[in-house]
């Protein structure tokens, strides 16, 4: 997006970018008879060019770090860790992890190798104590040469019998070698991170996958774990690098005329498309969030509707006390339950009723509360009572559209006790809406429930499978609102002072850096050097 005479003044600053490294150590010395020659034939604004350079590094990196950052790998020298990263108790086979600088050091002390095996092969081999070479176990060992390995650094593995006097004595051994140590909890994720190896969204996503319950929470966590999340941040954060990019060109360059038309509104068009599909990817009920966590399903009615055989009932145990009298339930009794693939914390809460009971008053107030807070409500209603004075309260207040219920709120209309019913199933009483029929004695109507409870799980949660990757933890959203809103002011500040402007896409750029867990200042200079031809 630059004129021609840009680009000759871009091929002309080349020579004076080229005297710093990457570390901004010197290259050369402008001392030098034949360099400053060169430098003064080849660019005659060279100082001014510095001076604009200062100011440009200003810009992009703020008045302390005015030269490009050097980045160095995690340093070698740092501990190598050991834990057992199979589960716990007996087992057939237990795995033993460690990684680090002494990892190949330690594969041949309790091998008595000679020399590494090859990479990424399983060998059977004799483990000993490294002191005394008494016989630990026969079991296989991998060999994994960083920085092809998990965590990016050399890292072995030990394929051991998993009684746990074995564990132990393995452990042991390995503790006794120079410069091991057992690992902290996530140690082997956090240096895979630190190396490189995974990005901060497919760290939670590994998180996420290890601790999945149900079908849709696994679907979920691989797609995060497989980058997918991060790819679109990335995208995200290339797009408003671009666009900051061009706008620094415009702030330093637009007084030479070596700046196209067009160059702000395309920046203008930009960030507004941005804004947009951001606010697009906020707008998703929370799904991810949900589907991770678990829905929050309260089973509500009047006292003696059967909740506490309801919830007894879908989480096929005895989780709440049942009994013919009612107002039993005075408290949130809870039961996390995997329904059709999908998570859902089912809540039993205390009957809705007027009651001179005190503690059955509490339990009536947090009853009230979770109804606010649920994403399903679980109405259930007694079928040989409807015509009563708290079944018809009941309806008209939680049930009945227009009543003080959340909006959007999703409201399942169960009726229980459906085997007391007459074959002739003529309910007296006020109209009904759309319902279903349930003996929680007999099970009979349970199949079309559940499937009605899945379709509206489905329906909260979001199939993880379909569409685009969703948001699974507050922290992505909040990363993403405080974006949308740097990308607000910037137009705000468009109008008044383009730096004020650049410094709302920066810090734009910083939440998706910290989204992502990255935040590389230097990206702003190459996309510059590359898109201006400046000092390539």
């Amino acid at each position: 997006m630059l004129t021609n005479g840009a680009r000759e003044a871009g091929l002309s600053r080349k020579a004076a970018a080229e005297g710093t490294g990457a570390c901004g150590r010197a290259a050369g010395s402008e001392s030098s008879a034949s360099g400053a020659g060169r430098g003064r034939s080849y660019c005659p604004g060279l100082a001014s060019f510095r001076a604009m350079w200062r100011r440009l590094g200003a810009l992009v990196f703020g008045p302390a770090q005015n030269t490009r950052l050097c980045t160095r790998p995690v340093s070698g020298g740092r501990a190598t860790i050991f834990a057992l990263s199979s589960g716990q108790g007996k087992c057939g086979v237990a795995v033993i992890r460690t990684s680090g600088p002494a990892s190949g050091p330690a594969l041949l002390g309790l091998t008595a190798l000679r020399a590494l095996p090859q990479p990424r092969v399983a060998t059977l081999r004799l483990l000993r104590e490294p002191g005394s070479s008494e016989p630990l176990d026969k079991g296989l060992i991998l060999w994994f040469p960083g920085p092809h390995s998990f965590t990016g650094e050399d890292c072995a593995e030990f394929h051991v019998h998993g009684g746990p006097a074995v564990v132990s004595a393995v452990l042991g051994a390995l503790g006794s070698l120079p410069g091991l140590r057992p690992a902290e909890a996530g140690e082997f994720t956090k240096r895979a991170f630190q190396n490189g190896k995974l990005s901060l969204t497919e760290v939670e996503g590994l998180g996420d996958l290890i601790h999945a319950e149900t079908e849709a929470q696994r679907r979920q966590a691989l797609r995060q774990l497989q980058g997918e999340l991060g790819q679109l941040c990335q995208g995200w954060g290339e797009t408003l690098t671009t666009a900051l990019a061009h706008l620094e060109a415009y702030i330093d360059f637009s007084e030479d005329d070596n700046i196209e038309e067009g160059v702000l509104e395309w920046v203008d068009n930009t960030v507004q498309g941005l804004r947009e599909a951001l606010l697009a990817h906020l707008e998703d009920a929370r799904r991810g969030q949900r589907l991770r966590t678990g829905a929050h399903v309260v089973i509500a009615g009047p006292a003696n509707a059967g909740k506490s055989s309801l919830i007894n009932l879908l989480s096929r145990r005895p989780v709440a006390i049942v009994s013919p009298e009612p107002g039993t339930t005075r408290d949130v009794v809870e039961s996390a339950v995997d329904i059709g693939g999908f998570p859902a914390l089912l809540s039993d809460t205390a009957g809705l009723r007027d009651s001179p009971d005190l503690v059955e008053q509490e339990g009536v107030r947090r009853a009230r509360d979770r109804l606010t807070e649920a994403d399903i409500v679980l109405a259930l209603l007694d079928a040989t009572d409807l015509a009563s004075a708290s079944s018809r309260h009941f309806l008209e207040t939680v049930v009945t559209p227009g009543g003080p219920s959340t909006p959007g709120r999703r409201i399942l209309l169960v009726l229980n006790k459906a085997d007391l019913l007459p074959k002739g199933r003529r309910f007296g009483g006020p109209a009904l809406p759309p319902h279903l029929l349930l003996s929680c004695k007999t099970e009979a109507g349970l199949e079309a429930v559940l499937a009605s409870l899945k379709r509206e799980l489905a329906a909260v949660c979001g199939n993880p499978t379909v569409g685009p990757p969703i948001l699974t933890r507050a922290r992505h959203r909040h990363h993403l609102q405080s974006c949308c809103e740097a990308l607000a002011r910037y137009e705000q500040s468009r109008a008044r002072d383009l730096a004020l402007a650049a410094e709302e896409l920066r810090a734009a750029r910083r939440h998706l850096g910290h989204l992502m867990g990255q935040a590389r200042a230097e990206d702003i200079l190459d996309v510059i050097f590359r898109d201006f031809c400046i000092g390539k």
